[in-house]
């Protein structure tokens, strides 16, 4: 069943990907239930043979607890071969991983910590733009597929704008708004891996750093307390921040988006300039938006029915907001004349 379904989702898929000029999308995302996989396939730009010339990324999911090792061994044997077989590839372009409770011993998540050493990097493409990502060395590529349409706004509406890339990682949507003709971008991550390979990101795609467009290593927080620079205001703030982080490079114990975010948006707001927007988007499933949070003067308004890509199955992937400066939501029609 597996070594079937993945068949006919490429020749569905390979043929849209074109289409879209993407060459990475989301294949399967556990759509039998005994087999609980996250597989992504990222093709080779470059080709005509989006279906055959790629690698895929295969995320195992725990079954259940009453598995044996020997079950395990014999599932997974069974599952790699139906992969194997229903995309036609060989072995070496399979990159197998583990998604269960990712965390360390204070609780925190390792998702972005080194697992290998191998750097079997490539390059795809998405609307256009290039990404290097690494297949090898870490839980996740380097490139969220989830946030590929919401990456699209941005590029479509920073012609002449100031952008500002909050929790960057490896800067996808600063590379977006390069493309789009943002005037000024600021990106800021706390990693300097992941702004290096922002850098290269940017190389990809014949651009590099400079006044107008500089990356800064930094706790987004503690960069946001500081407050505005020289009076700096953006146009489009994008704020994806993690679910929890407990890093010791941050200046507060721990960070929790559901428990933090009015201070957030609050923080962020003071850098927006009039008539600007902000993007804020969680990967938490249990997030509960507090109305609270919006800030005087600001209109929010929850955009994740067309912020998730029509590749995806799991359709709570994330969720996304759009909160705008002097925006305010259309008053609902009433259902009858006494409503």
């Amino acid at each position: 069943m597996l070594g079937e379904r993945l068949t006919k989702r490429m020749k569905h898929l390979a043929k849209w990907g074109r289409r879209q000029g993407i060459s990475c999308f989301r294949l399967y995302e556990r759509d039998i239930p005994e087999y609980p996989l996250v597989i992504d396939w990222y093709g080779d730009p470059e080709t005509e043979d989006l279906a055959h010339e790629g690698d895929a990324v295969v995320w195992f999911h725990d079954r259940t607890k009453d598995d044996t090792i020997d079950d395990s061994i014999a599932y997974r044997r069974d599952v790699e071969g139906e992969i194997l077989a229903g995309l036609g590839i060989p072995r070496a372009r399979m990159h197998v991983k583990h998604r269960g409770r990712q965390r360390d011993d204070d609780g925190g998540r390792e998702q972005y910590e080194r697992i290998e050493t191998k750097a079997h990097l490539k390059v795809v493409q998405e609307h256009g733009s290039r990404f290097q990502i690494n297949l090898s060395d870490y839980l996740d590529v380097g490139l969220f597929l989830d946030h590929r349409p919401t990456r699209l706004a941005v590029r479509e509406r920073a012609q002449g704008k100031n952008v500002l890339n909050l929790f960057a990682y490896t800067g996808a949507f600063s590379v977006h708004a390069r493309a789009g003709g943002a005037a000024r971008t600021t990106t800021i991550d706390m990693s300097r891996t992941y702004l290096d390979w922002y850098a290269q990101n940017l190389y990809q795609n014949g651009f590099g750093l400079d006044d107008a467009h500089q990356s800064i290593p930094a706790d987004c927080l503690q960069w946001l307390e500081q407050g505005p620079q020289d009076d700096v205001r953006y146009d489009i703030v994008i704020c994806d921040p993690p679910t929890f982080s407990n890093s010791k490079r941050m200046k507060a114990d721990s960070f929790s988006v559901q428990r933090d975010h009015p201070e957030l948006i609050k923080q962020v707001s003071r850098f927006v300039a009039p008539g600007g927007e902000i993007f804020f988007s969680t990967n938490d499933r249990r997030f509960e938006f507090d109305e609270a949070a919006v800030p005087t003067g600001f209109g929010a308004h929850e955009i994740s029915h067309r912020s998730i890509p029509e590749d995806f199955r799991n359709r709570k992937i994330h969720r996304c907001w759009r909160l705008a400066e002097g925006w305010t939501p259309k008053r609902k029609r009433p259902s009858s004349p006494d409503a």
